[in-house]
């Protein structure tokens, strides 16, 4: 098109995509052909720029397209829905970018449990070698040192993880779709209704969490303990615990992850752990806490990070493969060949990619993220890690944090994956692993207790990190916003967590004497846990309970095995075979959340079945709703226990008499 720059680059940010108006009685929008769309939306652009006239900007929904009247030129709109997804990934990354600014990942885990307060309610290595107490200076900078090198771990992949994998990311498609309804046009009736049922379907989600919390008097009370399929199966994990947010997720992730949930949910805590619990006594020892990875707590850590390493590795190579192979050709044929934008190369012959996404595509990789300014930023910040930990952390040597910075892209790009797939984020699996591999390697006689916590939080806060910029490039990608604009931030809430949230964790330290003691108000139980896997993990993986290791094997090789499966079958049947990290999940947390998920699937398939326009239009209103009223529930829930103010009621359940 021959416009002027400016006109261009602000139509070309402004307009993704146009579809006329539903008719009356309509429920969707209507569509066209693509290749006409595209020409005629060129077309109406190009005669609108030469002519000088106010182009009409389209706003583009998830199942909404429609077209406004814009009164200025958008790059001078005082606000934008783009703005908004900037603000909302600037304050997540405040309070959630760097792992170990969460308290429930970071201080009330490894860092916790560094402090002599933990280390005294331990059996051993409670010396001053390996116990260090928090004090804010140290903190704060061993959150400068960790915190940002996750941001620059993923960059380069950002383009295949959101667009050629199309990996789901459901919060951060929920979050695009509360974003997208604050700035529908309001005249267009369909947006209306959807605005509704997202309105509708938040407030809900937050009353019904409300309500959920007047019966959590107690441990164990309320309708998340619920029994649903009977006391022996809620001992294995497998019941229905009323999550809203879980529902919706199951209604916004494919059937496959859901049912690969379900699959594996049955697979650990329907036979393998029953048959391996028989074992007491015989295989581990039969007084092992519950919690303790000398126990049947082992076989379910460890096969799962096996199964997803398995897979994670295999699609990592996949990609390098593909990647380096369409390099190859690119050098020896010029400009004809291309990189490969899809796992799947049989999808791109059978699916037209829509319009839409082609306008979400060309935003998203027009604000180009330079690869050597992604490498360099990691190098550089891996560098000035590489020196700081080990002044920190004497137990910690330069070269463990060396290989920690070598080997944490490769557990990032698993989280990222899994997460992108399930919405769960495992950093603490790969905590637990590193614990065991870096606690061994530094020794007992040598502070391995404290090097195993220390090197747990690097590697967390890298596979965690680079897991929530992947969320927030999704939801990016939804809303239009420059991945620069995330990615910087991303950086600026980092930076500000760093300081924000050691201060906060100093002042409860400082105020309550008696946090991380058992009984009291803070008992911070993680803390001793995480202590007493490192204690264990300086004996390496020798301590692990019997064929643990070897089941550990079983699994890796079985991840590998499914995703060739997969790649070797027919389109139609590759369909039906599971997702290897998705079967993972549920091995050490349970399979409640799977049951969740799978009542989301079912409620939108016979939605489906019932009205499939309307299941489209507004089915992703309704997830979006539930996850993020459930979510915001947890605020006013924060507040009240902060309050002291607890929950009337205990509403329990156990066997008859």
């Amino acid at each position: 098109m021959n416009c002027s720059k400016s006109c261009f680059q602000s139509s070309a940010t402004a307009f993704p995509a146009y579809s006329p108006a539903p008719k009356t009685g309509a429920v969707g929008p209507r569509t066209e052909p693509a290749d006409s769309r595209a020409g005629r939306e060129s077309s109406i652009l190009t005669s609108r720029c030469q002519s000088g006239r106010p182009i009409k900007t389209p706003e583009i929904r998830e199942g909404i397209v429609s077209v406004v009247e814009a009164e200025k030129p958008f790059d001078q709109m005082p606000h934008r829905w783009t703005d908004t997804d900037a603000w909302v990934d600037f304050a997540s990354s405040v309070t959630s970018a760097p792992v170990s600014l969460c308290p429930k990942c970071g201080f009330g885990k490894y860092l916790f449990g560094m402090s002599s307060r933990i280390a005294n309610q331990a059996t051993e290595a409670n010396d001053s070698q390996n116990t260090k107490d928090p004090d804010l200076g140290w903190m704060i900078g061993f959150m400068f040192a960790i915190s940002f090198l996750g941001l620059f771990s993923l960059v380069p992949l950002r383009k295949i993880m959101i667009i050629d994998y199309k990996l789901i990311y459901p919060s951060g498609t929920a979050t695009a779709y509360l974003i997208n309804s604050f700035h529908t046009p309001q005249g267009e009736k369909l947006a209306r209704e959807q605005v509704g049922t997202l309105c509708k379907s938040f407030g809900c989600s937050f009353l019904w969490g409300f309500f959920q919390w007047l019966y959590t008097a107690g441990k164990d009370c309320g309708f998340r303990a619920f029994p649903t399929f009977g006391l022996k199966a809620y001992e294995n994990k497998f019941y229905f615990d009323f999550s809203a947010t879980y529902v919706g997720v199951g209604m916004i992730c494919p059937y496959i992850v859901n049912l690969s949930l379900l699959l594996g949910t049955i697979l650990s805590w329907g036979i393998m752990w029953p048959l391996i619990s028989n074992q007491k006594g015989h295989w581990y020892a039969a007084d092992a806490p519950p919690d303790s990875l000398h126990g049947l707590q082992g076989y379910r850590v460890f096969t799962a990070v096996a199964l997803i390493l398995g897979d994670g590795l295999y699609n990592l190579l996949k990609i390098l493969r593909q990647t380096t192979s369409s390099f190859i050709s690119a050098v020896l044929r010029g400009s004809e060949s291309v990189l490969p934008i899809s796992d799947d190369e049989r999808a791109l012959t059978n699916l037209a990619i829509s319009f839409d996404d082609e306008k979400r595509t060309a935003v998203f990789v027009k604000d180009h993220i330079p690869l050597w300014v992604a490498y360099g930023c990691y190098v550089v910040i891996a560098t000035l890690s590489i020196a700081t930990i080990p002044r920190i952390f004497p137990p910690l040597e330069w070269y463990h944090i060396l290989v920690a910075h070598v080997l944490a892209p490769v557990l990032a790009f698993c989280n990222a994956y899994g997460c992108g797939l399930t919405d769960w984020n495992t950093a603490s699996t790969y905590g637990k692993l590193a614990i065991f591999i870096f606690g061994a390697w530094a020794g007992a006689s040598h502070g391995g207790v404290l090097a195993g916590l220390a090197a747990s939080g690097v590697i967390m806060s890298i596979a965690a990190t680079a897991s929530v910029l992947m969320q927030s490039f999704r939801t990016g990608y939804l809303t239009l916003t420059s991945p620069r604009s995330m990615l910087v931030s991303q950086v600026i809430g980092t930076a500000m967590g760093c300081v924000i949230a050691p201060c906060v964790f100093w002042l409860f330290y400082k105020a309550f004497d008696d946090i991380g003691i058992p009984g009291s108000q803070y008992p911070a139980p993680y803390a001793l846990m995480y202590r007493n896997m490192a204690i264990v993990g300086v004996d390496g993986f020798s301590s692990l309970p019997k064929h643990c290791l070897t089941l550990c094997y079983f699994f890796f090789a079985l991840g590998i095995a499914i995703n060739l499966a997969k790649d070797a079958s027919p389109g139609e049947v590759a369909r039906f075979i599971p997702i290897p990290v998705a079967m993972a999940i549920p091995f050490y947390i349970g399979g409640s959340f799977a049951i969740d998920m799978c009542i989301g699937s079912a409620i939108l398939y016979v939605w489906t079945k019932m009205n499939k326009a309307k299941a489209d239009a507004f089915g992703p209103a309704v997830a979006s709703g539930l996850i993020c009223g459930d979510g915001m529930w947890s605020l006013p829930q924060g507040v009240l226990a902060l309050a002291q103010v607890s929950p009337p009621m205990c509403m329990k359940f156990g066997p008859g008499e």
